[in-house]
């Protein structure tokens, strides 16, 4: 039962990868953006809600009404200006220029809320669990973080293949220049896959301040995972964001099970080991990038 406990916390923690994951395979297969601030934009979620919350007297439950849409708007704006002028520039300005807003964002938090950790609380369900059998444990906080990720990915793929806008967001993945000369407006199509990305990203960072500490340098940590997450999965692929996640959280619970310090590099290798066999990871992106 030792095993199956494992398994099951591997592929709940998936759930919270596979949300981290989410914006950066987005803005990766829409956009070809490889963003190296996701990280420390999901810890600045995590933040603008301890920031704000004291001030409303509420639990963490509420920042969902204010933070992703906050966000979104952040993202909007930044692709509208920063990023998008760096795209035009080539793929190594984007990569500087997202590596320097990583920068920015992680000395910022360190100078307005010292290098001490927070986390959130649920009451209750911070700590309440199912006990189907011996040795097995259901937390019913991983298990709402992982329907709230599956919940985000159909959400996004419903936006990407039923809406106007979400065929337009497919048209620039496919082809930019061709999209433009059917009317397509790209730049403002663009910012909005950036403002879905960053709103994912932000939603991400209050369901992992349920789930752990987080400080202001906790965002390469962050990033490495969804990073691991979307290239295990296959790129620009939303289902194997999902797939990528779980896999990755099955290899580090179950290496944490073998030799407690032998978790997260036993994810590492995992990533290694798929790179190397499947390059296009394992669910390839195809109408979705």
């Amino acid at each position: 039962m030792i095993w199956v406990n494992a398994v099951i916390q591997g592929l709940l923690l998936g759930g919270l990868f596979a949300l981290f994951a989410c914006g950066l395979s987005l803005l990766f297969g829409v956009l070809g953006i490889i963003n190296l601030a996701h990280g420390d934009l999901a810890v600045l979620g995590a933040y603008v809600a301890v920031a704000l919350l004291p001030s409303v007297h509420t639990n963490v439950l509420w920042a969902l009404l204010f933070v992703p849409p906050l966000f979104a708007v952040f993202g909007y704006v930044s692709q509208r200006t920063v990023m998008g002028r760096s795209m035009r520039s080539g793929p190594l300005t984007t990569l500087l220029v997202t590596f320097g807003l990583s920068v920015v964002i992680q000395n910022a938090l360190l100078e307005g809320f010292s290098a001490d950790s927070h986390s959130f609380t649920l009451g209750a369900l911070t700590t309440r669990s199912l006990h189907p059998a011996s040795d097995i444990s259901l937390s019913w906080l991983r298990m709402g973080i992982l329907v709230v990720a599956v919940l985000v990915l159909v959400v996004v793929q419903l936006f990407l293949s039923r809406t106007g806008i979400g065929r337009q967001i497919r048209a620039l993945a496919d082809d930019d220049e061709a999209a433009a000369i059917t009317g397509v407006n790209t730049r403002h199509v663009a910012a909005i896959a950036a403002a879905v990305a960053f709103a994912t990203v932000a939603l991400a960072g209050l369901a992992f301040g349920t789930y752990a500490q987080f400080s202001p340098t906790s965002g390469s940590n962050l990033l490495i995972f969804a990073f691991e997450a979307v290239i295990i999965g296959g790129l620009g692929s939303l289902w194997g964001t999902l797939a990528g996640g779980c896999v990755l959280g099955l290899a580090q619970t179950i290496g944490a099970q073998i030799d407690p310090t032998f978790g997260v590099l036993a994810g590492h290798l995992v990533f290694l080991a798929v790179l190397a066999v499947r390059p296009n990871g394992l669910m390839p992106a195809t109408v979705e990038a």
